[in-house]
């Protein structure tokens, strides 16, 4: 079977549709025009003030920096939006393992209430290590 050579969109190099990085620069996924991360990222084409509806990410860009997922339903590692399922999150209504959020069910969270193993909250507060903010000042 014949393989199919493309050239490195870095360098210029000979390279295999299939290959995973160039041997010449190492370039990821040389063969591919553009290439913008690892992971999986989608968002909905139906936008709410300016934000997409849904907003699923669990990517890194080339030079390894997580991208958030931000919209008004936020799914990911990192996520901002109305309601944000995450390990780090920001969000009116947020599950996740640390949130800053409006109310929160989390591991650790600031929020104005809150069910949490350990967090800060205004209004009310469930949880293992919970305390009301305004004993703390």
């Amino acid at each position: 079977m014949m393989r199919r050579m493309k050239t490195c969109r870095e360098c210029g190099h000979n390279v295999s549709e299939q290959a995973i990085a160039c041997p010449e620069c190492g370039a990821p996924y040389p063969a591919r025009e553009k290439w913008d991360g690892w992971g999986f990222e989608y968002k909905t084409q139906t936008t709410l003030l300016g934000l997409p509806l849904v907003h699923v990410s669990f990517k890194y860009r080339p030079n390894r920096v997580p991208v958030p997922a931000r919209g008004i339903i936020a799914i990911g590692q990192f996520g901002i939006g109305v309601i944000t399922i995450s390990q780090f999150g920001i969000g009116l209504v947020s599950v996740s393992q640390f949130t800053v959020a409006g109310f929160a069910l989390a591991q650790f969270a600031l929020a104005w209430s809150l069910i949490a193993q350990i967090g800060i909250y205004v209004d009310q507060g469930v949880g293992q290590l919970v305390w009301k903010l305004s004993a703390l000042l």
